[in-house]
């Protein structure tokens, strides 16, 4: 018997700057974890820039990790007392479309930021602005209440800021679609706000029932007064008007199957052995054998059986003297993997040179055993122990896993 042994692969991809706009990719990456069967989860691999490069422990805390891009929003104009400083994110959930480059399939993603920050830049000191005397004083006293830091709900601070003479480094948590603003306390001739940090969740569909290779898919956000990122408000204005968040999906599957040493040679025999037959004459009403194999899948995959054969479960087994029999062959996989009828996969028939399919996992399943069930019927028994007759019938049956579905 031979066993052929699949592996097959699933991934998501991260960012660049164009001229007409800013192109950020995404990458994340699904890996069947031995340790975690159950966790059929993308793991997003696109590096921390900015704001959690910056603090890693906070965000680590919160679980969130941010991408920093070099896009700047200058004011218009000057900026009156009492005026409200508008920062806002697109926090409620977009859908985009991914491809396989190879199959043409087609999944959904589906992605929201749920933070942004960004370091604001005077043209000013704070201290020349507010009169305070130490910077962290002027620039909480440059904001109607209780500084920048502390945005007002529905928005959350992040946990730490930094600041300079002319500058503050802040990051807010956007919860929800919504605006979030302070009021400027002293007039001030120019701010802006230099570079952007975003955070972003994403929900990505199994990977368990997706097929191996690339999938890829954009999102294009518009930024600026009145759009999806808004950094200062009416009066700033970005030096890009897009981003566009590109998505590479791309998976890594594992379908392998192993059998124990001496695994290739089956021997079919009575329950408890020949003692009985050879001793007594009392002919065994079953003569099988059932091979233990042992799977790792993580992806939906086919099984077909290649033997002597005409069709059906059925292979022919051969003796130097001519005589033949038959032997059914049937196939049972470990919990967790469904069959082609929606349930468990137990002593399901194989069929000559035909796919049986799909056989879908619906958690990683690493290294379990499963079961190759070799049966002979009644009349082969009758034939094959018929009165006056020795001899040994030996045949070869091929067994094909493919994650090619």
């Amino acid at each position: 018997m031979k066993i052929f042994q699949a592996s097959c692969a699933l991934a998501l991809a991260l960012a660049m700057s164009t001229a007409h706009g800013f192109t950020q990719e995404i990458r994340a990456t699904f890996q069947p974890d031995p340790t975690q069967p159950g966790k059929n989860l993308f793991v997003n691999k696109t590096p921390n820039s900015g704001y959690c490069a910056s603090y890693p422990a906070q965000c680590a805390d919160h679980n969130m990790f941010s991408i920093e891009m070099p896009v700047r929003f200058d004011s218009t104009r000057f900026i009156s007392r009492g005026e409200s400083m508008l920062v806002k994110a697109p926090a409620n959930w977009r859908q985009l479309t991914v491809t396989n480059a190879q199959t043409q399939e087609t999944e959904t993603v589906e992605v929201r930021i749920i933070g942004i920050g960004s370091t604001y830049v005077l043209d000013d000191s704070a201290t020349n602005i507010t009169g305070a005397s130490t910077p962290a004083e002027a620039h909480d006293k440059l904001w109607d209440s209780s500084g920048w830091v502390y945005v007002p709900e529905p928005c959350r601070y992040s946990g730490v800021a930094s600041y300079g003479t002319h500058s503050y480094r802040f990051f807010w948590k956007t919860p929800v679609q919504t605006g979030c603003s302070k009021n400027v306390a002293y007039r001030l001739s120019s701010i802006a706000f230099d570079k952007m940090d975003f955070t972003y969740e994403l929900r990505t569909p199994n990977p368990l029932g997706m097929s191996t290779g690339q999938y890829t898919g954009s999102l294009t956000y518009t930024l600026g007064p009145a759009r999806d990122f808004v950094m200062g408000g009416l009066y700033h204005q970005p030096d890009d008007p897009t981003l566009t968040l590109d998505f590479v999906l791309d998976v890594q599957h594992t379908l392998k199957v192993d059998l124990p040493p001496g695994g290739t040679r089956v021997t079919l025999q009575p329950v408890g052995g020949w003692e009985p037959w050879i001793n007594s004459g009392r002919k065994p009403t079953r003569i099988f054998a059932d091979q233990v194999f042992y799977i790792s899948a993580s992806s939906r995959f086919k099984v077909m059986l290649l033997c002597s054969s005409q069709g059906g479960n059925i292979c022919n087994l051969g003796s130097p003297s001519g005589d033949s029999s038959q032997v059914q062959v049937r196939m049972s996989l470990p919990p967790g993997i469904i069959g082609p009828g929606g349930g468990p996969v137990n002593r399901i028939s194989l069929d000559f040179n035909r796919w049986s399919a799909p056989f879908q996992p619906g958690v990683y399943v690493e290294n379990k055993p499963g079961y190759l069930h070799f049966d002979m019927d009644p009349r082969d028994i009758d034939f094959l122990l018929r009165p006056g007759k020795n001899d040994r019938l030996r045949g070869n049956v091929t067994i094909i896993w493919d994650s090619e579905v």
